[in-house]
């Protein structure tokens, strides 16, 4: 079910109109209705946000629209596939690809609009550092201290459908830029874990889709070596307490990853 106008809609007015970014920010959403105003006011910058909302029960996809975003509703898919959605019907050659949790710092937005003000951009797309805040403060190490994506490209390009680590398909010519993405996953503890049962199941349902069956070391040596990865090798340690919980609950991820594979299909309550 989606619901859109296809027509592309004019340019937003703005007192600055000139400064507005050939841009197009596709942002995918699912209960996002705390969130997603000012996610689109922090692009207010851009000439186009269009918000992909996978059938929110809140009002994510009103509060999207009242700030100004483009809303396209597509219940019931993948956020790979979500932001596939968002990106076909963008007006813009250039796409920037965010979470309602996300936000892009000030430097990176004088940055794509060098990239996209130039008539030769020196790459296809390019790569965006990202710094996580979490349980009051910076992830400088461990997994999230070292956390780069793909998220400036162009339209033409697409994510490969997952269920999650949803990640674009492959490109050769890949930069990186100064500016950085801003990014507060959870709002607590409880929301942390409450994601990661669901994450778990659809790790899970990837899995099985490749006809991945468990194995004893997959609920066993897998979280345990996740836990030493990030903690001690990735040096999350450094990150006290926060950095400990982190890994932590990343190992239990994995388990209940591949405890959910042996298991069998789950209903999604979330």
């Amino acid at each position: 079910m989606s619901r859109v106008s296809l027509a592309v809609p004019p340019p937003r007015e703005s007192h600055a109109a000139n400064a507005l970014v050939a841009l197009s920010v596709v942002i995918p959403t699912l209960n996002e209705a705390a969130r997603i105003g000012d996610a689109v006011a922090a692009v207010s910058w851009a000439d186009e946000v269009i918000v992909v909302d996978g059938g929110s029960t809140d009002e994510t996809a009103r509060v999207a629209e009242a700030a100004g975003a483009r809303v396209l509703v597509v219940a019931g898919d993948t956020i790979a596939a979500q932001r596939n959605s968002g990106i076909s019907i963008a007006r813009n050659e250039w796409i920037l690809s965010l979470d309602a949790d996300e936000r892009a710092s000030t430097v990176l937005r004088h940055e794509v609009a060098i990239v996209i003000g130039s008539q030769q951009p020196t790459r296809a797309a390019y790569r965006i550092k990202f710094r996580t805040q979490y349980l009051g403060r910076e992830l400088e190490h461990g997994p999230w201290g070292r956390d780069w994506h793909v998220r400036l490209f162009k339209r033409d390009r697409r994510y490969i459908p997952s269920r999650v680590h949803e990640r674009l398909e492959p490109i050769d010519d890949v930069g990186r830029l100064a500016g950085e993405i801003l990014h507060c996953p959870y709002r607590d503890l409880s929301h942390h874990v409450a994601k990661i049962g669901r994450y778990a199941r659809w790790g899970a349902e990837d899995l099985r889709a490749r006809a991945r069956r468990p194995s004893i070391s997959d609920v066993t040596i897998r979280p345990a070596w996740r836990f030493v990865r990030d903690y001690f090798v990735m040096m999350g340690w450094r990150d006290g307490m926060p950095g400990f919980i982190a890994a932590v609950l990343s190992a239990i991820n994995v388990f209940l990853k591949y405890a959910f594979l042996y298991t069998g299909p789950q209903n999604d309550g979330g």
